[in-house]
This record gives C-alpha cells, structure tokens and sequence, in this order.
C-alpha cells in the first residue's frame, strides 16, 4: 500500500537509541489519512516519539469499512523501495499487480508478502465485485543495508503456521513465535502475528527479551499486560519482556509486531527507505523519469506521481548506544 500523503515529509528512524530496553506501556494513538476515494486508514507507525518497532516502519490499520456501494481500495501503481509491504486481512479481498508481474488476490489471513529490494512498483485494488467489508492491515518491514538492494519479489503463503491455547489462536505472519514459524522470507529476526482471543479469554504469550514488541488492536475489547487497547490503537511494549499477558473483554484481534532493533538508521520518505536525503531523491526521480521501478501491466489508470520532496537535508546520526 501506499503513502498518499501528498505533504510527505522525510524523517529519519531507527537507531538503538530509540529504543526503550526495558518493558514499558506506551499508548500510540492513530493518524487519519485518506487513502482513495472510500479508504481512510490509522497510521499508528511512524508515530510522533515513536518510529520504528524493531524492523517494523509502517503500520496502517482500515476498517472494517462498508464498501458495498463503493469501489473500496483503489490504489495506482506506485514505487516502493529498500522495505518489504506485508498485506494482512481479516474481511474483504485485495487484488495485487507488480511490475515483476506478479498478479494475486489476497484473502482474509493469508500473507501478501512484497519485498522491494532495490526498485519495484506496485498496484492494489478492490476486486471488481468486491465483498461488502474491507477491513485489515498494511505494514513495512525495512530491510537491512546488507539486503536492501535484494532482486525484487512477491510471495503469496494461503497457509500460514499457528500457535494455540485455550481460547488464543496466533497465526505467525512473519517471523517465528514459540517454534513457530512463517514460510515468509525475512532479513532480520522479526516476528508479526494475529492474534484471535475468544471472549473472556485469559493467556500468556511467550516473547523474546531481546526483542521490542507493540501490540496493534484490529477488533473487539482486549487488555494487553493490564492496558485496555481499542481497535485502532497500538501499545508499545519495549523490550526485556519473556511473557505477555491478554485479557478479552469480548471476542478481540490483535496483532502483535516485534523484532530485534533496528540498530541502523534510515530515512523514510514518502513509499522509499533510504539511507540519506540525496538517495530518496535519486529514487523520486528515478519514479517521474526512468524506468526502474517497472510497468505495473493490467491496472485500469495511470501511475501515482510522486509528491514534491522538501529541499532539506536529512542524513542518518549515525548509530546511537
């Protein structure tokens, strides 16, 4: 998914030195963004004060949005670069076009997996018919500089591992949970789960403590570690953590995002992860004039233009201890 924020800003993330090394409580409250004509989404990452969970850059949570007599997502071909988009759903369909041809429709619980690498460019729709609901999660993963020039691809996995107790089923996105993990390729040690509580349910979900963990609500009335987190919210959780606890109110989602820090920093700008001010702008130019990023063949419309780059430097500090 993309970006549509025509006032796009660069900033720079990641770094050990925002990371908070011991478990702590921290309540994000959402951005509004529109994205289309039918879709706005909560941008819960990045945040005001808080950039990055591990290689986590980007969330937006939409819906569950009524889009029977609407055309639901219609997102034109745009680039992406240096990052991977995980598409997750828990209602509706998402119709995928790549510029490496790549052509999937994306149902609820499976993983659309895109990794960018150096140059890709993609579309995302809603199905012409659609179902009535569109609701689910779009999110980044930044690749790491040893992998982020990496030969474009996308994955589509149907059938996804599963972690079970009594009224808890967390299916392992990405990454690995407890023993388990997801056929998803990654590039540092990550973890991204869906987690389906039964009404009044109680449970204890083991983490890594070195690890930084946040935990977005999709749905219904849950507490994570004592916090009541409402659908469209995220609470970061910090690291130092072995075991969270989950209290459902009622029947609840939750999806919970954690990795190792991302100990390099990178500038996000826009749908491009780079690594200083001038890279992003190559990109931007590269997208308006060139053809690296690809044709996206099939979408019905003309490509998403790029918005104008503000004329200030950014650099990463350099890593912070």
């Amino acid at each position: 998914m993309s970006n549509l924020d025509r006032q796009a800003t660069p900033s720079v993330c990641g770094g050990r030195g925002f990371v908070v090394a011991e478990p702590v409580r921290e309540l994000l409250s959402p951005r509004r963004v529109q994205l289309g004509e039918s879709t706005e989404v909560r941008r819960l990452l990045p945040n005001l004060g808080r950039r990055m969970v591990g290689a986590w850059a980007f969330v937006d949570h939409y819906g569950p949005d009524d889009i029977a007599d609407e055309p639901g997502m219609q997102v034109p071909p745009h680039p992406h670069m240096g990052l991977q988009t995980v598409s997750w759903l828990h209602e509706g369909e998402v119709l995928h076009r790549d510029s490496t041809g790549s052509l999937a429709t994306i149902r609820p619980r499976e993983l659309g997996l895109m990794t960018s690498g150096r140059a890709i460019s993609h579309s995302e729709e809603s199905p012409r018919p659609h179902a009535r609901f569109l609701h689910g999660a779009q999110l980044w993963v930044a690749l790491p500089g040893a992998h982020r020039d990496v030969d474009p691809h996308f994955q589509h996995h149907t059938d996804l591992p599963a972690v079970t107790a009594p009224g808890l089923t967390a299916t392992v996105v990405l990454g690995t949970l407890d023993g388990a993990a997801s056929p998803g390729s990654t590039y540092t040690p990550i973890v991204g789960a869906d987690l389906a509580l039964a009404a009044g349910a109680e449970a204890m979900l083991p983490l890594d403590p070195d690890f930084e963990y946040a935990v977005l609500s999709m749905s219904g009335e849950a507490h994570v570690d004592g916090v009541p987190v409402l659908p469209g919210s995220m609470l970061y959780l910090g690291c130092g953590r072995s075991q969270l606890p989950l209290r459902a109110e009622s029947d609840a989602g939750l999806m919970l995002l954690g990795g190792e820090p991302f100990e390099e920093e990178i500038v996000m700008w826009w749908n491009f992860i780079g690594r200083s001010h001038e890279e992003i702008e190559a990109a931007r130019t590269d997208w308006m004039e060139s053809t690296r990023f690809g044709e996206v063949k099939g979408y019905d419309g003309g490509r998403l233009p790029a918005p104008a780059l503000p004329p200030v430097a950014l650099k990463p500090r350099g890593r912070v201890r």
